[in-house]
């Protein structure tokens, strides 16, 4: 048994709580990673993991041998790390998860740039609005696009992005425009599901308010709630990468411009107790240059 694969295999299994979905992830029967868990168990002469038919937890053991094992991992990583720093190359596989339109619209094509920059690493990535746990899904960063971060999320800020309310000329011209966020109960919303509470927050007089808001259609996708604004559906509220095209084009005008809208962040996050590979680093560092002093909506935007 090699000692470095049986502790990269414990902690994943730790982190997971699950022999099923490292299994998955290493497209391995289950039964390998148990006998090679048992066989580390057997090894050390303790029992690691207290199994179940509903859970998987740590003895006491286990949650000690797992931090030691993080810190021997992390060494190790780190003196790969630096070797791959001294080659000026990045290498080896990212694993990654965007969010859907703004991964299509705008991550797509620099994650082809960096490619082709960078030959030797190999990228996999999932488009999803999903938010997904980087142990579980065994991923080295996911991009979140959010005002908020969840506490304990270790992340760098890579750009961020206007909200625009936005409604078509059509739509105006049969229903009217509103003049204060007050009045959106007034009219057809187009909502995103997967926000916490259906309002939509303005800065008014200085304080930042949400103001409730309704309608038939709602979606989790902003581009489907752009196209049902641009048909004539009602008004969306969504962030200025999915809307800068559809306002330029004259599809969709901007309302309730004279009040401020919270800004969105967008975010690489990252594992928050695993040493960063130089490759994942090469990543944002070449994300964040593109991104963050002249997001391409905005440059666009500029240009017409």
């Amino acid at each position: 048994m090699d000692k470095l694969d049986a502790m990269r295999l414990f902690v994943r299994v730790a982190e997971s709580g699950s022999f099923s979905a490292v299994a998955q992830q290493l497209n391995v029967a289950r039964s390998a990673v148990t006998r090679q868990i048992a066989g580390l168990e057997s090894m050390l002469g303790v029992k690691l993991l207290a199994r179940t038919t509903r859970r998987l937890s740590l003895t006491s053991a286990g949650a000690a041998y797992l931090e030691k094992c993080r810190v021997i991992l992390n060494l190790v990583e780190a003196a790969e790390t630096g070797l791959a720093e001294e080659r000026q190359s990045a290498r080896g596989p990212i694993r990654m998860s965007v969010p859907l339109s703004f991964g299509i619209r705008h991550l797509s094509p620099l994650l082809l740039e960096f490619a082709t920059l960078h030959p030797e690493v190999t990228l996999d990535t999932e488009y999803s609005d999903q938010r997904s746990n980087l142990f579980e899904a065994g991923l080295d960063l996911t991009i979140r696009v959010t005002r908020r971060l969840e506490p304990g999320d270790v992340a760098r800020r890579i750009g961020s992005s206007r909200t625009v309310v936005v409604a078509s000329p059509d739509y105006l011209a049969r229903h009217g425009k509103p003049r204060h966020p007050a009045e959106l109960t007034n009219h057809e919303c187009l909502c995103y599901t997967g926000a916490s509470t259906q309002k939509w927050d303005f800065v008014v007089d200085g304080q930042e308010q949400g103001f409730p808001v309704r309608g038939r259609l709602q979606a989790n996708n902003g581009d489907v709630l752009l196209f049902a604004a641009a048909s004539g559906f009602g008004i969306t509220y969504g962030p200025s990468f999915i809307c800068a095209d559809a306002l330029a084009a004259g599809h969709v005008r901007p309302i309730l411009a004279d009040f401020v809208v919270p800004e969105l962040g967008i975010y690489a996050v990252l594992p928050g107790n695993r040493l960063v590979p130089h490759r994942v680093r090469v990543l944002v560092d070449f994300l964040a240059s593109r991104l963050e002093k002249q997001p391409p909506w905005e440059a666009a935007k500029r240009r017409r």
